[in-house]
Formats: structure tokens, C-alpha cells, sequence
């Protein structure tokens, strides 16, 4: 599998571009069962003080951008090789979705403006199509590497089936 190394992939280029490129350093090694061993930078690590749910002693993790399909990214924790989620933008295949959240569920984030949040959701495999979790969605701060896995107030599916036509994701990892 071909990984591109990226702090968040698609997502708001723009946003990602600015945070990627501030002050770079080492960078450090994780070892991942999926990836193998991986050179990561410190400034690429998302932190998730409450960690995701089912996996709350996850707190630091890295987004991977899949070399192969463009639509795909890989959460990598870096303290567990073993815990690993594919994600996406929630928006590729939902266009209207809204995050919807109390601000103090936000607040950890430390948001100045819901416009410095970018939203992702995980995907999962149902039978031979695939889901995505609209219902607990990631939400992410760029600028202060801060993360949050929240409960949408909206009545979003935990199980969200993309149609075959649109799936456009193919098989890796």
C-alpha cells in the first residue's frame, strides 16, 4: 500500500496547506501493523485529550492520505500499531451534512469559529458495500492539532450505506 504523508487529506486544502507548513521538524518513527514503520512529524500529531470512543487511551494520532485513492485517509494512532480507521469528508458523499453539537461539547477544541473545524467520519464495511458514521463524527481544530469524536444532535445514521454508484473508494490497506 502507497501512502502520502499529509496532515489531513481530503479536506480544505487551503486550511491544511497553512498548518502543514509551519515550522517543521524531526521527525519521529511509529510503528503501525498496517503501515509498517512510519516517519512521521511531531507537528502532524492530532491530539484527542478524550481519546475516540471504544478506544479512549488513544489520545495522539496522525492522519495518512492514501497515495491510491484521494478520497481516503488513514487515523493512525501512534501509541497503538494495531488501532487504525479509515476516514473521509462526510461532505464527498452527503454534500448537506451538518455537524450539530452543543458549543460545549466544541469547547475542548478550542475553535475560535465553527469555520476552523473540519469534519470527518469513519468508515466501515457492510457486507460488501460500504458505511460511514454520520452519527459520531471527528471533529478536528487544524491550527491547535486538537481533536474530538462528538454525538450529532441530528438524527444522523450510525450506519450510513454509500450506493454502489457512488462508491468510489477502492479496496486498500
Amino acid at each position: 500500500m502507497k501512502l502520502r504523508r499529509t496532515p489531513l487529506a481530503s479536506l480544505s486544502w487551503a486550511a491544511c496547506r497553512k498548518v502543514y507548513n509551519q515550522g517543521r521538524s524531526r521527525t519521529m518513527q511509529i510503528s503501525t501493523t498496517r503501515f509498517g514503520r512510519l516517519d512521521i512529524l511531531p507537528e502532524d500529531i492530532l491530539h484527542f485529550p478524550q481519546g475516540v470512543y471504544g478506544f479512549e487511551h488513544c489520545r495522539k494520532w496522525v492522519i495518512l492520505g492514501d497515495a491510491v485513492n484521494p478520497a481516503l485517509a488513514w487515523m493512525q494512532c501512534v501509541s497503538d500499531p494495531e488501532v487504525a480507521f479509515a476516514v473521509l469528508s462526510p461532505r464527498r458523499f452527503v454534500p448537506d451534512y451538518q455537524v450539530r453539537v452543543t458549543s460545549s461539547e466544541l469547547a475542548p477544541l478550542q475553535l475560535g469559529s465553527s469555520a476552523d473545524a473540519q469534519a470527518l467520519v469513519i468508515v466501515g464495511q457492510y457486507g460488501n458495500g460500504l458505511t460511514l458514521n454520520l452519527k459520531a463524527p471527528i471533529v478536528i481544530n487544524l491550527e491547535k492539532r486538537l481533536g474530538r469524536q462528538v454525538v450529532n444532535s441530528v438524527d444522523e445514521p450510525l450506519q450510513y450505506e454509500v450506493e454502489p454508484s457512488r462508491n468510489l473508494l477502492r479496496r486498500s490497506a
